[in-house]
């Protein structure tokens, strides 16, 4: 859902602002690509849906249990499969929320802007909350910054919608990028606002996480941690690279296209703008602008780009099933960076798999250049 109240001041996603949305249009193609892209994968089941944008919880409950429909009309949709719709909390009313359950909803997706004080000065002995202690960021959720980021809600709205008291089983901790062509980046890169230095930063994370963890969460990927089990189905579903299909503008999906006879996993790209979408959609049943065949190697590089996000890192069964003549062992089990890592600290190679450890998992970005180099020289 590509479409947006306003757009946020640090965001470069496929977003668009428009005095009306032709809502019934957008859904008749949501509900047309999404069966054109599952018959064309030939996929018996699907494990998890997800619905990102913009901002989707501005479409209406009817659109979101069209696309359902259609999904389940295509495969085989168990029944409590993991089903999320993003929102924004000043799009979260009582009313609106009932609609989306009712739809089919199951997961709740909230953004919030927040702004954390400096790290407590002995970071290693942070003040421990107890598992039922509420974890809000000291100075955070102020308005002024809200603003700041072109944010539509206001601090109370945020409180409202994601209490941590209500909703505390799953939180993702992302710092925030400064992207290329947005306003704050200019802001930023202009001079007329700081930015923390990367030492704030990297306090900030290893603090929260060492929180996080003493409250009781799995830190199971870089930036999301989860208790009782409640782990993001459908982002885990990309980490360990699973097959996926997007549907909508500026939608990517990887998958074995089955339907045209091939056999080659493909990274596919929906047709960016909204209008332009539906044209393609109308006319030939979806909107993709680019497919690439995937080679071995590329797979490889983002199964272990992605697989050594999470604690459980590359399993042996989902590297085996890409490379069945060429181990983990082999590729990394030898001399090379892979081992120094290991030597160090940063990485863990055994019959489990290969993974970062605690320490590794905050330098990822840093250890991955020499590990890929490892990879393409096999």
């Amino acid at each position: 859902w590509p479409y947006c109240r306003k757009r946020c001041s640090y965001c470069n996603f496929n977003k668009y602002v428009v005095p009306v949305v032709d809502e019934e249009a957008v859904a008749t193609c949501l509900v047309r690509e999404a069966r054109t892209l599952l018959c064309l994968s030939q996929v018996q089941s699907v494990t998890s849906v997800f619905f990102g944008g913009g901002t989707p919880s501005l479409a209406s409950p009817h659109t979101v249990a069209a696309v359902l429909e259609a999904v389940a009309g295509a495969a085989h949709l168990p029944t409590g499969a993991e089903v999320t719709l993003e929102a924004n909390p000043s799009s979260t009313s009582t009313s609106p929320l009932a609609g989306f359950k009712a739809a089919g909803i199951n997961r709740l997706s909230i953004g919030v802007q927040v702004r954390g004080a400096p790290p407590h000065p002995n970071l290693h002995s942070p003040p421990m909350p107890s598992a039922a202690t509420p974890l809000t960021p000291p100075q955070s959720l102020d308005d002024a910054e809200l603003q700041l980021l072109g944010r539509e809600h206001t601090a109370a709205e945020a409180r409202g919608a994601a209490a941590l008291g209500f909703c505390d089983n799953h939180l993702s901790l992302y710092q925030l990028t400064l992207e290329q062509g947005t306003a704050l980046a200019a802001q930023v890169w202009g001079g007329a606002l700081p930015a923390p230095p990367q030492d704030l930063l990297a306090d900030m994370y290893q603090t929260a996480r060492a929180m996080l963890v003493a409250a009781g969460f799995r830190h199971y990927e870089v930036s999301n941690f989860a208790r009782k089990g409640s782990l993001s189905t459908h982002n885990l579903s990309y980490w360990r690279g699973e097959q996926y299909i997007g549907v909508g503008p500026g939608a990517h999906g990887r998958f074995v296209p089955w339907g045209e006879g091939s056999h080659s996993r493909e990274a596919r790209v929906q047709t960016l703008e909204p209008d332009a979408w539906m044209r393609e959609v109308q006319s030939r049943g979806h909107g993709t602008r680019r497919r690439v065949v995937l080679s071995l190697l590329e797979q490889l590089e983002e199964l272990l780009a992605l697989g050594l996000r999470t604690d459980e890192g590359v399993t042996p069964e989902r590297w085996g099933h890409l490379s069945p003549h060429l181990s983990l062992e082999a590729v990394f089990g030898v001399p090379g960076e892979a081992k120094d890592l290991q030597e160090q600290g940063w990485l863990v190679l055994d019959s489990r798999g290969l993974r970062c450890s605690w320490e590794g998992l905050a330098l990822l970005d840093s250890l991955l250049p020499g590990l890929l180099c490892q990879l393409q020289q096999h």
